[in-house]
């Protein structure tokens, strides 16, 4: 009995052993057999995590492509901004030395127009002085001239006065004599028919005797200055009576009009006056008539 147990104890115990390691296979195979259907469906999961691998890295591409794109660009609107930057800068540049060179140009346009101008104005003030010069120095050279005629003027009067008084001392008896002396003359040179007989300076072709000095003239001859002949010392001269006034002697060089009173020489106020280049005298009773006469100094 004893054995028999024993028996089916031992049996029992092998059949656990003998079920043991069968159970451990079949649990080491299906251990085994699992990780294998895994490795299928990878296997067939594969394609497809390729073509998602591929549509991740075209995705991954595009998108850096598109970063790329997006750099680009934006590196090339950073260029450009700063081409731009750069262009303003340089007609910035450009204008500003335009414009220093416009100031610099008005500047120095400015001081040659103020050159000239002083230039203008020292020259100006060189003809002023210039003129000033000449000026005192025609003045000088007229009151020297002034001096000259008046200190001639003088030794004349007083060679005049020395020759009239040798003139106006003769003896009455001598006087009478050549007053009718001087009558004679006068007679003898009066006209018969003057419009006819007279001949006036241009026709006898110009005068070419003494000239009266312009200052003198006006101071003693003209119309406002009238006289008579008979108060003047008169010689005869060649026939022809010549009579002192002003300073000059005069000669009538033409005859004396028919109808003139026959002592119009002491009784008529007459004057020398200048006219037509050429000395004439003139009676304030016969205004329309003038006899040309011929300047002396001595």
């Amino acid at each position: 009995m004893k054995l028999l147990e024993v028996v089916r104890a031992t049996g029992l115990f092998l059949l656990l052993g003998m079920i043991a390691p069968a159970d451990a296979q079949q649990e080491q195979q299906e251990k085994q057999e699992q990780p294998a259907k895994p490795r299928n469906q990878e296997q067939q999961a594969k394609p497809e995590n390729r073509q998602e691998q591929a549509n991740g890295q075209r995705e991954q591409q595009r998108q850096q492509q598109d970063r790329s794109a997006k750099q680009e660009q934006q590196q090339q609107a950073r260029g450009q901004q700063e081409q731009q930057r750069q262009e303003q800068d340089k007609a910035a540049k450009q204008e500003q030395r335009q414009q220093a060179r416009g100031q610099q140009e008005q500047q120095r346009q400015e001081q040659d127009k103020a050159a000239k101008q002083e230039q203008q104005r020292q020259q100006q003030d060189r003809s002023a002085r210039q003129e000033q010069q000449q000026q005192v120095k025609g003045q000088q050279e007229q009151q020297r001239q002034q001096q000259d005629r008046s200190a001639r003027q003088e030794q004349q009067r007083t060679q005049q006065r020395d020759h009239e008084q040798q003139v106006s001392v003769p003896s009455r008896q001598n006087e009478h004599a050549q007053q009718g002396e001087q009558r004679g003359t006068w007679q003898e040179h009066r006209a018969h028919s003057w419009q006819s007989e007279h001949r006036d300076w241009q026709q006898r072709g110009g005068y070419s005797g003494y000239r009266i000095p312009n200052d003198r003239f006006r101071g003693h001859f003209g119309r406002d200055h009238e006289f008579r002949v008979y108060s003047l010392p008169v010689l005869v001269v060649g026939g022809y009576p010549r009579f002192q006034y002003g300073g000059f002697w005069f000669s009538l060089v033409d005859p004396w009009p028919e109808y003139w009173s026959d002592n119009w020489y002491d009784n008529d106020d007459v004057y020398v006056d200048y006219f037509d280049d050429g000395y004439y005298l003139y009676n304030r009773r016969h205004p329309g008539d003038r006899i040309a006469i011929s300047v002396y100094v001595d």
